[in-house]
């Protein structure tokens, strides 16, 4: 576990955007199952969430289309939350930071860690908002 001292700031970049943190298994389930569109973003605290991840996510919302719902949760922090969306995110092995849109409780696009590390932003964004316009 992260000390909470550490991980505010990094929480905060997402919520400030409009992402709401997610704590419970039971949060988590309902905003996946939640009607319409959800992306979910496992937040971490490495440098490509910094650098990448995060910024990525944010500036995919520019988009004209965009998920009815934004939520996220912390890995190494809120294990709870966390081990339920990754069960969520089968076939996809465990990565953080990680995004997955979910349209009506179905997995339709993935980013992993390995999709992330080592990109710009900008192509991380691009692929999301390819993801919108075909499923939001």
């Amino acid at each position: 576990m992260y000390p909470a001292e550490l991980v505010k700031p990094m929480r905060e970049d997402l919520a400030i955007a409009g992402f709401e943190e997610l704590y419970t298994a039971e949060a988590v389930e309902n905003a996946i199952n939640a009607e319409g569109t959800t992306l979910v973003v496992v937040n971490s605290v490495c440098g490509c969430a910094a650098a990448n991840a995060r910024p990525a996510a944010k500036l995919s919302l520019q988009n004209s289309k965009k998920p009815d719902h934004l939520v996220t949760v912390f890995a190494g922090v809120d294990t709870e939350a966390v081990d339920t969306a990754r069960n969520l995110m089968v076939p996809f092995p465990p990565s953080s930071p990680s995004m997955a849109l979910f349209k009506d409780g179905e997995l339709v696009h993935m980013i992993e860690r390995h999709h992330i590390e080592g990109r710009p932003a900008e192509m991380i964004a691009e692929n999301l908002t390819e993801a919108y316009n075909e499923f939001c």
